[in-house]
């Protein structure tokens, strides 16, 4: 073992036994995150939750056996998942009024963020009874802090979740999305990447930069940024690349300039953004170009460019 990871290990205890000794409510239900690939990732006070709980609320209790196993911890497992929440719910909540702590899980990440449990948390929220997020791992965020696509100045950004599955609308969704003045991101699954891919392309355009973010905490991570025109022949250069699990980052369209390089001040895209709420595309750049005194077409080509289809 590396001489400064052995050094640390009483500094790991101490930091452990800390964590041990702090408040942990009875009857309380505990929302934990876990890994989502790498077993390290595992957070102390997340390890304790679940060594403290009565039961544990399981996505899928044979995938939640092997992280436990790992990690040491016997607390029993009971299943919920999207056929049964509404059953499972009520049962946690009976639990929680006989004084028991209850951890819910799903397979990865954080519970109830596209996964199961918003409707368990819910459920328990109107009974009264304490929720606790513990939080942790998530995919998400380990995208955008791979990425580097937000910034200090602009850290806003959309967690779309994953696409419909029919094509159609599939499509409706991507350009709703695509439309909004943020970067978006979007799960994706192997074997509806390329279909995603190919609509971004069509509706965003070659030139929209896109991140791919795969298999993110595990040995073969990958975080490439390409443009949307380049997806087919990123995801053909490398067997690997179809298989995994996907965050696509759909970068923010560029402003639109126009040819001298002059481009939409702040003050005006906010006018627009309101104008388009209750006019059309046109009559809300005819508006603005009076009020701004700025091209009619530069504001046309802005307004186009954020007007959901």
């Amino acid at each position: 073992m590396n001489q400064k990871v052995q050094s640390a290990e009483p500094a790991w205890r101490r930091v452990a036994e800390r964590v041990a000794e702090q408040h942990w409510p009875e009857g309380a239900l505990y929302v934990v995150a876990t890994p989502i690939g790498n077993l390290g990732d595992l957070g102390l006070r997340a390890w304790q939750a679940l060594l403290r709980a009565d039961v544990i609320a399981a996505e899928d209790t044979r995938a939640s056996r092997v992280l436990m196993d790992a990690w040491g911890i016997s607390t029993p497992l009971m299943a919920a998942h999207r056929h049964n929440e509404a059953q499972a719910a009520q049962a946690i909540v009976e639990r929680l009024a006989q004084g028991q702590r209850v951890a819910l899980v799903s397979d990865a990440g954080a519970p109830a963020v596209s996964d199961p449990g918003a409707r368990i948390v819910r459920a328990v929220r109107e009974a009264g009874r304490p929720v606790v997020p513990v939080p942790g791992p998530s995919a998400v965020v380990a995208a955008l802090m791979g990425s580097g696509v937000t910034s200090d100045e602009n850290p806003a950004f959309a967690f779309a979740g994953f696409p419909p599955a029919k094509a159609a609308a599939r499509q409706r969704w991507l350009r709703q999305w695509c439309a909004l003045p943020a970067p978006v991101l979007i799960y994706e699954s192997p074997h509806r990447l390329a279909a995603t891919l190919d609509g971004l392309a069509e509706i965003a355009g070659p030139q929209r930069r896109l991140t791919v973010a795969r298999e993110l905490t595990k040995r073969f991570e990958e975080i490439d940024t390409i443009e949307l025109g380049q997806a087919r022949q990123w995801l053909a250069a490398a067997p690997q690349r179809g298989q995994g699990e996907f965050v696509l980052i759909v970068h923010e369209a560029p402003a639109p300039e126009a040819a001298d390089g002059q481009s939409v001040p702040p003050e005006t895209e906010a006018l627009l953004e309101a104008l388009l709420e209750t006019v059309s595309v046109r009559d809300a750049a005819r508006v603005a170009a009076r009020v701004s005194g700025l091209p009619r077409d530069l504001l046309y080509a802005w307004a186009l460019a954020r007007k959901p289809a």
